[in-house]
């Protein structure tokens, strides 16, 4: 059987172990430590966000920012339709209502039109909404102009879930540093990894030390343990920081290496007429953390990745909506068939930053095999 060619693996350089070597060396294998606050400077002075709280997950950092917006039962929270289910899990983890929002067409992402649409039919029933999730999805970033300036009319605060997005900008500025608050998720399949671990940043360091405490078990300043509040255990490791701060070195390094493996993959399947790719509209700096491409039916779509599987290429439907997901599928919805849409036809090419030419031709070679 050939090599596996996995949708997006880890790619470490060597230079992550002087790191976790350091934290073995020093003893600081405990859930903070010098790695921890090494990392979270790191990512503050890439992107440029006041501060920062390394966490255990992007799915974490998305539910310590609803609870510092304050989000409780019964509250509404606006959210992409288009994601993966850790965007939206952590509002019902509140027992908030989850409103979905559709996509456009230009960047997949959360469609300004039908945002403030919801907004409005959201007021008129006397529900002001509490938070608007906004997600870039595959790190193609949304059209943040025009969704800032329908939450600043409305003064509803954002949470940026860049949990993708890591190194890809709008109009020179990092994606992440646009609301309130903004996610990374380092899991083993982005652009950079920990292993397992994410962040929450803001320009606001009042939300970074609150949520640094909740997620520290919400110990009291005391010589014994004490607790006014429930906490929870989402602080990332010293070890595991480690991994993160020999990544982050490397970090623009990967963004270059997936924007040409879709550059390659643009190239070589330019002349099927089938196949389409999401561009970047102008000002839009994708990381193309995974390249997708857009098919002309499901059909389609489903010979390619059945093709590539044969060959022992991993290959990924787009995320499934989640207004069609059985959990999510009861709240309300502002839909107009954009993500259904991309969902049947849309698939994920393998875009690891470790991948070889040869890998990429046999992928490439798999794609054209459907079309002979």
């Amino acid at each position: 059987m050939n090599k596996k060619i996995h949708l997006s693996s880890p790619h470490l350089t060597g230079e992550e172990q002087k790191y976790v070597k350091e934290a073995f060396d020093t003893n600081w294998v405990a859930p903070l430590g010098p790695n921890v606050n090494g990392l979270e400077q790191d990512i503050c002075d890439y992107t440029g966000a006041k501060s920062c709280s390394a966490l255990s997950s992007g799915t974490a950092a998305i539910h310590l920012a609803l609870i510092m917006l304050g989000v409780e039962e019964g509250d509404e929270v606006l959210c992409s339709s288009f994601t993966f289910s850790a965007t939206v899990n952590p509002i019902r983890y509140q027992k908030a209502i989850p409103v979905l929002i559709d996509s456009e067409k230009d960047t997949w992402n959360m469609s300004p039109e039908l945002l403030e649409k919801a907004i409005n039919v959201r007021i008129t029933k006397g529900q002001m909404p509490k938070a608007i999730i906004i997600v870039h999805l595959y790190g193609m970033p949304s059209k943040m102009k025009e969704l800032m300036a329908i939450a600043n009319k409305y003064d509803i605060p954002i949470i940026e879930d860049a949990a993708e997005a890591i190194g890809a900008t709008y109009k020179g500025k990092p994606m992440g540093t646009f609301g309130l608050m903004g996610v990374f998720s380092f899991n083993g399949n982005k652009i950079i990894t920990t292993s397992g671990g994410g962040a929450l940043i803001s320009n606001d360091p009042e939300y970074i030390k609150k949520a640094t405490f909740l997620a520290t078990q919400a110990r009291d300043e005391a010589p014994h343990y004490q607790h006014s509040q429930i906490g929870y255990n989402y602080r990332m490791s010293n070890i595991v920081a480690g991994i993160g701060r020999g990544q982050m070195e490397v970090l623009n390094d990967r963004v270059e290496a997936r924007r040409k493996n879709f550059e390659y993959y643009k190239k070589e399947l330019s002349n099927i007429q089938s196949i389409s790719f999401v561009e970047e509209p102008e000002g839009f700096h994708a990381n193309r953390w995974l390249t997708t491409i857009l098919t002309h039916s499901f059909n389609t779509r489903e010979k390619i990745r059945l093709a590539l599987e044969k060959e022992n290429i991993e290959a990924r439907p787009l995320w499934k909506p989640m207004h069609l997901q059985p959990v999510f599928q009861e709240f309300p919805a502002y839909i107009d068939g954009t993500s259904e849409y991309l969902f049947n036809r849309g698939l994920c090419l393998p875009s690891g930053s470790n991948l070889s030419k040869e890998d990429l031709e046999r992928v490439v070679e798999g794609v054209m095999s459907c079309f002979k």
